[in-house]
């Protein structure tokens, strides 16, 4: 029978209608694997392969005859916005068979919601946060809008599988299937994911081999790529020239030009207007990132999906992940990515018609800049991506659960929540004591409650804090933020972490503003227009480097090859960047240490945890040691040259334990999350050795690389 035949008629209907020649060969693998078996799924395929249908078009055939009447699948998406994308293309696969699909998130209408909950059936669009708040809101309706699901379907699974958000949903996943009346398949879908293993076991940790991995290069396409470097100038600001050269790149191209930080965003957005309005052209560029508003967002999505001229939008990874922004011809990303998955996942959004070659321009402005972005590049031309690690230690996860089941329960005794942990996909790995040591913690700070005489945990005074408001859903850290407006406009969001003042002027959403009121009680900001501005300062981190790329880059400093995607200005960074290893000799498995008077450059071109770790041997060791950089070089003072080789000689011989490292962790470098500060000092020690630590790695490094001491000043 062919992968066709084994479609429901209502399903090979709607493959007529979109006139499709043949099936993708992701779709091809997937069909029969959902219609003829009953594991569960992880479909692993490039941007634009057709993962979705390849999903959708089996379960729909499977479930079609019942989910007039219940709700058979749940669609579970890490953003809002793709979730409003996918509904009109999951509506269009149910043209013939009259299966409704029901959006539920924190922007979705009060009435849709009460209407769906008093008639649940069809497809349920959902994000962790709102699956959180159904348990926590609405307990009472658990169980008649999911006692009948057959599939869960997670899209862009790679995204949850290494934060603590990830840990919340397979946790919240494992406390719905209690109220199915069979546990559903769960089918995860990715471009950018590896270490199937690791998936493998959080989709279904209990059975594991249950999981079917289905993986082609298939979507891979041909992908043009070039490098272009300008150097920042003398007030370490990105160049006119290099403004220039993306508009004349984007000027008949309808382009996503990507920046790492929302400030990058503001300030490109208004420059590259101006040279448009140079040449007498309207609006070109938009601006898109989380502390804009979502209005704004959707306006700019919106525009960008309908333009019939070219326009770019600029953007952080606010739209790294599939928001359907119509058919972008150009990638350009302005300094390098922290992650080879990231950059692989933004180019997939060019190239997406069958015909259609990625392209994508990198744009670089400083020496490591444009070192780590040929890293990234050439890893990503091997086809290596970062693997999955999960996130380790999940205390600060299992503490919001706790207070969401005791909750959910209105009331549980210890044995009952002890079971519910332990069947619990996201903390089945949890020895019993440390759990009972958390409990009793809660206990101790009010967060949970015993009620005398009937021994059943409700949640305490701390607790009921703590989940009031929306603020409890989500798991993951935010900053706090004055909201901005221009009139009754709201345009988006400033943090508080950096001084803002009266008649400063700043970008937001692309436009220039001045401050004119500052509401502290209320967190709001008031704004006219202004006629210059400087672009805004948000917190955030740089991100985590892994080994594979920093060994990348050592490799590139000590080759010879040459980069024919790389302009003239690129070349000659690179061969100065290649000259202190070729005067000092030094091949990919050394690294050097630069001493000038008492003070240490190490450039350790090692992983952000493993150079963490070295910093406490430092410490360990009497030398005051930090990193000091995104690419992980660590800067040592108060040594002299024949110490440091005593040093680094007693690093490598002396056996290292975390426990006697722990000590020489100063006050603000412990691993910190949204509910850390709650845990017992035990379990905060173990998640920080989990999130910031690699002894292992470390000991392995100083074993396997030698070292080359360079006094410059002899």
């Amino acid at each position: 029978m062919s992968t066709f035949d084994l479609l429901s008629n209502s399903m090979k209907k709607k493959v007529w209608d979109m006139k499709w020649e043949r099936f993708t060969v992701i779709q091809e693998m997937t069909i029969p694997v959902v219609i003829q078996t009953d594991k569960d799924i992880v479909v692993s395929s490039g941007t634009a392969s057709g993962k979705t249908e390849a999903v959708f078009l089996p379960v729909l055939s499977l479930v079609e005859k019942e989910a007039r009447g219940k709700v058979k699948v749940l669609y579970i998406s890490p953003l809002k916005a793709l979730i409003n994308n996918q509904f009109e293309r999951i509506e269009k696969l149910c043209e013939y068979n009259q299966i409704e699909i029901h959006r539920w998130h924190g922007d979705v209408d009060h009435g849709q919601k009460k209407k769906f909950v008093k008639n649940p059936a069809g497809i349920l669009q959902i994000t962790p946060e709102s699956i959180e708040s159904l348990f926590v809101n609405r307990t009472e309706y658990i169980q008649s809008i999911f006692k009948d699901i057959e599939f869960i379907i997670i899209d862009e699974i790679h995204s949850f599988i290494d934060k603590g958000r990830g840990v919340q949903l397979r946790s919240l996943i494992s406390r719905l299937e209690a109220y199915c009346n069979k546990r559903p398949r769960i089918i995860g879908l990715s471009a950018t994911i590896d270490n199937f293993e690791l998936v493998k076991k959080w989709v279904n940790y209990e059975n594991p081999n249950q999981v079917e991995v289905l993986q082609t290069d298939e979507g891979d396409k041909e992908l043009n790529y070039y490098l272009m470097h300008f150097p920042l100038d003398e007030e370490n600001k990105k160049p006119v020239e290099l403004y220039d050269d993306i508009r004349a790149l984007t000027r008949n191209l309808k382009s996503i030009i990507f920046c790492n930080s929302r400030g990058g965003v503001e300030e490109t957005t208004v420059f590259l207007n101006r040279l448009a309005k140079r040449e007498g052209v309207g609006e070109t560029y938009y601006p898109h990132h989380s502390s804009i508003d979502k209005k704004e967002r959707e306006y700019v999505e919106k525009t960008i999906a309908t333009a019939t001229v070219p326009k770019s939008v600029i953007a952080t990874s606010s739209l790294e992940l599939g928001i359907d922004i119509g058919k972008i011809e150009l990638v350009i990303q302005i300094d390098n990515t922290f992650t080879v998955s990231s950059l692989k996942q933004r180019l997939g959004r060019s190239g997406r018609e069958s015909d259609k070659s990625q392209i994508l321009q990198l744009y670089t402005t400083s020496m490591d800049s444009l070192i780590q972005s040929l890293a990234v590049m050439e890893l990503v031309l091997e086809k290596w991506v970062e693997p999955s690690t999960g996130y380790g230690a999940p205390y600060d996860i299992m503490f919001h659960q706790i207070l969401s089941l005791c909750h959910e329960f209105n009331g549980i005794t210890l044995d009952d929540l002890l079971v519910s942990i332990k069947n619990n996909g996201s903390f089945h790995h949890i020895k019993a004591e440390r759990i009972v040591m958390l409990i009793e913690h809660m206990l101790q700070y009010e967060y949970l409650e015993l009620i005398p005489g009937e021994n059943v945990f409700v949640v305490g005074l701390e607790g009921e804090r703590l989940m009031r408001g929306k603020e409890f859903y989500p798991v993951f850290m935010t900053s706090e933020e004055y909201e901005v407006f221009d009139g009754a406009r709201v345009i988006g969001m400033l943090d508080k972490g950096y001084p803002i003042a009266v008649d400063d002027n700043v970008i937001l959403a692309g436009k220039l503003w001045t401050i004119v009121d500052i509401d502290e009680n209320r967190n709001k900001i008031r704004v006219i227009k202004a006629v210059s501005a400087k672009p805004p300062r948000y917190l955030g981190g740089s991100g985590e480097l892994h080994p594979r790329v920093a060994e990348k880059m050592m490799e590139i400093l000590c080759s010879d090859k040459m980069f024919n995607y790389i302009n003239d200005e690129g070349t000659l960074t690179l061969e100065d960047a290649r000259k202190n290893n070729r005067l000092s000799g030094i091949g990919n498995q050394q690294r050097f240490f630069w001493i000038k008077r008492d003070e240490v450059l190490f450039e350790s071109y090692t992983g952000t945890k493993i150079a963490k770790t070295l910093t406490l041997m430092f410490r360990s060791m009497g030398l005051e040691s930090r990193v000091c950089d995104s690419v992980c070089r660590i800067q040592l003072k108060g040594v002299a040259f024949e110490q440091l080789k005593k040093v680094l000689e007693q690093l490598k011989n002396k056996e290292w334990f975390v426990d006697e490292l722990l000590e020489y962790v100063k006050e603000n470098e412990w691993f910190a999350s949204k509910y850390s500060s709650m845990l017992p000092a035990d379990l905060l020690i173990e998640m920080h050795i989990a999130h910031e630590m690699d002894v292992k790695g470390a000991i392995d490094f100083l074993k396997n690389k030698e070292f080359v001491v360079i006094d410059i000043e002899e």
